[in-house]
């Protein structure tokens, strides 16, 4: 891990209701800016109660593999496009996870990519509910029901 670059942030901020839509979120993302916009508007929008950041896929999947149920995200935000392992590599792994992990995560992938092929192969992934254009606004997030 790079001391210039932010790999995995926890936060167990509760909203200001205290009635989130979800447990936890988590993004998965190269790109820090991204991770940034998006943990703020999911807090203060109470989207999520904690927010799991991730810059590198094998980062999540590693976590996802160790951790235990009551740290499972409800969600998590796939960016389609980065280093090592990208989006659709990260969701073949995630389909060797165990059945019960897989359908308490709800995959939305967030991507700046406009290929029909991307889009096509996110739909016909059983574990992708939603495929979405960056930015990820309130108007989307507000909408997201999964």
């Amino acid at each position: 891990m790079s001391s210039q670059t932010m790999t995995h942030e926890s936060g167990s901020k509760k909203t200001k209701s205290g009635k989130a839509k979800y447990t936890t979120a988590m993004l998965i993302d190269d790109n820090s800016l991204d991770n940034f916009i998006n943990k703020k508007l999911i807090e203060t929008n109470e989207f999520a109660e904690n927010v799991i950041i991730y810059q590198e896929a094998t980062e999540a999947m590693d976590f996802l593999k160790s951790t235990s149920k009551d740290k499972w995200p409800d969600v998590i935000f796939l960016d389609i496009m980065m280093p090592q392992m990208d989006g659709f590599q990260f969701l073949e792994a995630f389909e060797k996870l165990p059945e019960e992990q897989r359908m308490h995560m709800k995959v939305v992938m967030l991507s700046t990519s406009e290929s029909f092929k991307d889009l096509n192969r996110a739909n016909k992934n059983p574990y992708v509910r939603k495929f979405l254009n960056k930015p990820l606004t309130l108007q989307v997030l507000q909408a997201i029901n999964v």
